[in-house]
């Protein structure tokens, strides 16, 4: 099971080009589905429906959320796809599993006022608060998800019309546009980061002048939160919902806002309508006399 696993994530690396967050969520899935494997003393040829149901039932018990099973029946279902292709298994025990029902959240944002008082966190003085601030400015302004952020190179950045070539899910590529507040911050940091960058043309780098993870990134804005003895939680992807829903809010119409965040299709982006509608109906019943009790 050990080798299987290592050649199924080399798989993943190499073949699909999957990120190494990614690759490392698979392989935390797969250990933990490894050790249930061992537990029950069953071989991987061996598992069927039934042993895929007493294992989702074991996660339920232990009262993992339903996100986590989802995310866990999709790492099986893409292992059970390669142990087929490669005729290690000639059954796939995945076949009838579906997710469970997700109960409808929705994303998390920041109202603009909170979203002020967090860009204005970082020292601008220093070369690392000026880095940073800029990455809270470019995830704002651009909508981009970390693992896209991460992957940006110097040459991707046309600073004449103000655009960035982004590399998305599936290799996609697609342009993003950025404003008069990025624009400034990107040139004080461009010239700061000339002062510690290495050989290498990524645009966010660490204090080593190394390009930077993707925890590399989460551990910086989880610091500049308790800096800022913040009250509330802000993830990279927390800005990338901001972003949708400011844009929404002041106008623009769905179908530019899924091509900004390289929305596959237009029923993923549709979720910012009913944060914004949310949002509007809370303004009604706060602020109108008639609404109130």
């Amino acid at each position: 099971m050990e080798e299987l696993i290592c050649k199924f994530l080399k798989y993943l690396e190499i073949e699909k080009n999957y990120s190494l967050y990614t690759v490392k969520n698979y392989e935390e899935d797969l250990n933990d589905y490894k050790l249930f494997l061992n537990k029950e003393s069953i071989n991987i040829k061996q598992t069927d429906y039934k042993f895929i149901r007493n294992y989702l039932t074991s996660m339920f018990n232990k009262k993992y959320s339903k996100k986590t099973i989802a995310r866990h029946i999709s790492t099986l279902r893409t292992f059970y796809k390669y142990l087929i292709r490669e005729n290690i298994i000639k059954n796939n025990p995945m076949t009838l599993i579906s997710n469970p029902k997700m109960d409808k959240k929705l994303p998390n944002f920041l109202y603009y006022e909170e979203l002020e008082i967090l860009l204005n966190i970082p020292d601008k003085s220093t070369i690392l608060g000026l880095r940073d601030a800029f990455i809270l400015e470019l995830l704002y302004s651009t909508g981009i998800r970390v693992s896209e952020l991460i992957n940006i190179k110097l040459e991707d950045i046309n600073q004449i019309d103000k655009k960035i070539l982004i590399l998305g899910k599936g290799n996609k590529e697609r342009y993003v546009l950025y404003g008069n507040y990025l624009k400034e911050l990107l040139k004080l940091y461009l010239d700061s980061r000339k002062i510690i960058v290495k050989n290498n043309n990524n645009l966010i780098i660490n204090k080593f002048g190394n390009p930077i993870t993707d925890r590399g990134i989460r551990l910086i804005i989880e610091n500049i939160i308790k800096k800022g003895e913040l009250d509330y939680h802000v993830s990279p992807h927390t800005l990338r919902h901001t972003f949708a829903t400011h844009l929404l809010e002041n106008g623009a119409d769905l179908k530019t806002v899924q091509e900004l965040l390289g929305h596959e299709s237009l029923s993923t982006t549709q979720i910012y309508t009913h944060v914004t509608n949310e949002r509007l109906r809370k303004v009604y019943l706060d602020c109108h006399p008639r609404a109130r009790r």
